[in-house]
């Protein structure tokens, strides 16, 4: 288990509380009176769960995980489950990969270490790429964007705002300009100015797969001609707030490309938090990143032990 600071548990606390109040909630109406795990208990749980958006698929494995221990061990007391369902949650959640940088001041196994940020417009996608820049020039990080969502005026300039504020380079070029073009440009640029980061931004529209497809393959490509082995993290970028329909956008994306780490917004508006569990736990894709909040600083590197102990930290 990492070692976590004070601050920076507090707000995971505070950004989970809408999660945990619902979770928890439904939880101890679950065990009310209960002084064993029964199948009563476990078909209340599987309801918790699933009603917090977990996901049938995960849901139906954890419960699986507590009948095997219930047989195991004949007698299970109401008071174990939580620190039982705290082991399976954790178990469930996906280790970083190989390869990727684990945090922002990591080192890098290449410069620069490109990574291409996907996911469909509103899910906080250039947001997330602002606070990624800021927290990598904050570890001494050169950082350049490219603003290779070229098909929407306002993504160019929303990301410019980010650059500017942060007070990092931006590649850009006119509007429904080749994407693959301006990613070209990103890399070429950064290697020539020795840039450590490059964060591209792409194209949010999921109305026509195969175009999609198309589009990040031949991005890729285009990348691979100057850095064989770019981009090293292919970043989705999801809506915590909107439960199952997240599980859609990260089938369809994962479909389109190889999504290899996955970032979690808007976590502190809403009580699907669970959603987090299911989406690395079926897509076997680890969450990298949670968005816990508006401040620069709400943007934190994931990890799985200090998530499920914040989940369950008021029980």
């Amino acid at each position: 288990m990492g070692i976590f600071t004070s601050d920076r548990k507090k707000n995971l606390e505070k950004g989970l509380e809408k999660t945990k109040e619902s979770v928890f909630r439904k939880l101890s109406r679950a065990v009310a009176g209960k002084s064993r795990v029964d199948n009563e208990v476990l078909d209340q749980l599987e309801e918790v769960l699933i009603s917090s958006d977990v996901g049938v698929e995960t849901t139906v494995r954890i419960i699986e995980r507590i009948e095997s221990r219930v047989a195991r061990d004949k007698f299970l007391n109401t008071n174990e489950l939580n620190i039982i369902l705290k082991e399976e949650i954790a178990g469930l959640l996906q280790e970083k990969g190989t390869g990727l940088v684990a945090g922002f001041e990591d080192p890098l196994p290449e410069t620069p270490y490109v990574i291409m940020v996907v996911g469909v417009n509103g899910v906080g996608k250039t947001t997330t790429i602002g606070k990624l820049a800021y927290h990598y020039k904050k570890a001494g990080r050169q950082v350049l964007l490219g603003a290779a969502d070229t098909f929407r005026a306002a993504a160019v300039d929303q990301l410019s705002i980010w650059a500017e504020r942060v007070g990092v380079e931006i590649v850009k070029q006119k509007m429904g300009s080749d994407p693959a073009s301006v990613a070209y440009d990103t890399l070429s640029s950064a290697v020539s100015r020795g840039k450590d980061v490059v964060i591209i931004d792409t194209a949010g529209r999921l109305h026509n797969k195969a175009h999609l497809m198309n589009e990040l393959s031949k991005i890729r490509r285009v990348m691979q001609k100057l850095i064989p082995a770019a981009p090293h993290e292919i970043l989705l970028i999801l809506d915590g707030s909107t439960g199952q329909n997240a599980f859609e956008q990260a089938k369809q994306f994962t479909m389109a490309t190889e999504v290899n780490a996955l970032a979690l917004t808007k976590l502190d508006g809403t009580a699907k938090g669970g959603v987090v569990i299911g989406i690395s736990d079926q897509f076997r894709i680890p969450v990298k990143y949670i968005g816990i909040g508006e401040k620069l600083e709400d943007l934190q590197v994931f990890d799985r032990f200090e998530f499920v102990d914040s989940l369950f930290s008021h029980t």
